[in-house]
């Protein structure tokens, strides 16, 4: 089988096992959809498989930028989409897995991005910088009432990036996105979640390890390999938390708790994001027959001569 499969879903579903389940039962290799995987060194606090236990699967689209680098969705399609297209010329199987929602759509959905323009994107930094998110989010509510609704009061980086797309093309940002139609390869795409009750206690459980095994040692590594200043890899959940405790904003238990918080909110974030893509096929990640299940959604939407 040949046919690419999409591994997606909220946060700590349990997709990378069964992303590498799938790999080796159909001679696949992974293509990571991660954004903060994509980071040199940002290894716990992503809960990036090491090494040792990708069962020697190929993977792409990980360690590929450094912390003073800024991840781009447009970067990572053009990318990714070279490496999907790669795997289907050696006659394996893609096996896409993670849940960063707007590269899922960028590479699934050929997202066409608007042109940016340096002048215009430095005036809304410049008010990001100098008078805070609550001002950008106001901006952004004045111009685009509909984006305002949807990009999260505190994710600049984003609002910014709407209010470039509205004052460029005159149009809402939404107009922007892509179509939901028929995903690009045919891709299969499988949604992994859980019963929130279980998923809230691999959250909790997923952070104490954490903070166990040594984010804040690693967090401590990459200040000397620019951390401070990459915009993009110093905002990720548990990343900010720890430069907080570090900068003596706070103290560790609070950046624990902090952290926490934050994913639980992602995860919400994400689920409301997925749920809306009738495309997905559903799976519960707590299922015993787990892969069996993905195994008979992938074989039931594949082409006829692939089952």
């Amino acid at each position: 089988m040949t046919t690419p499969i999409a591994v997606v879903g909220p946060t700590a579903t349990g997709k990378s096992e069964l992303a590498l389940d799938l790999a080796q039962r159909l001679d696949g290799e992974i293509v990571n959809i991660d954004a903060m995987q994509l980071y040199r060194g940002m290894d716990i606090g992503t809960a990036k498989l090491p090494v040792a236990q990708r069962r020697g699967i190929a993977h792409h689209q990980l360690d590929i930028l450094e912390v003073t680098e800024t991840a781009s969705v447009a970067t990572y399609q053009d990318s990714a989409g070279a490496d999907v297209e790669a795997i289907l010329a050696r006659g394996r199987t893609p096996v896409i897995v993670g849940g960063s929602m707007m590269y899922v759509q960028a590479l699934l959905d050929g997202w066409e991005f608007p042109a940016t323009d340096p002048r215009v994107r430095g005036k809304w930094e410049a008010m990001l910088a100098e008078q805070g998110v609550a001002a950008l989010h106001a901006a952004l509510r004045a111009a685009d009432p509909e984006a305002a609704a949807t990009i999260l009061p505190t994710d600049g980086r984003r609002m910014v990036r709407a209010l470039e797309v509205v004052e460029l093309t005159g149009r809402p940002f939404a107009a922007s996105q892509p179509r939901i139609g028929e995903p690009r390869w045919g891709t299969v795409v499988l949604g992994v979640d859980r019963d929130t009750g279980d998923l809230d206690a691999r959250i909790e459980a997923r952070t104490a390890a954490m903070f166990r095994q040594g984010l804040v040692e690693e967090v401590r590594g990459l200040l000397d390999r620019g951390l401070r200043e990459g915009r993009t890899a110093r905002r990720a959940i548990g990343y900010a938390q720890v430069l907080a405790y570090l900068d003596g904003d706070c103290d560790l238990p609070y950046a624990r708790e902090r952290t926490l918080i934050g994913t639980r909110r992602y995860v919400r974030r994400q689920r409301s994001w997925f749920r809306r893509d009738s495309r997905i096929r559903w799976v519960d990640g707590a299922d015993p027959e787990l892969l069996n299940s993905a195994l008979a959604q992938v074989f039931s939407a594949a082409p006829e001569a692939e089952r």
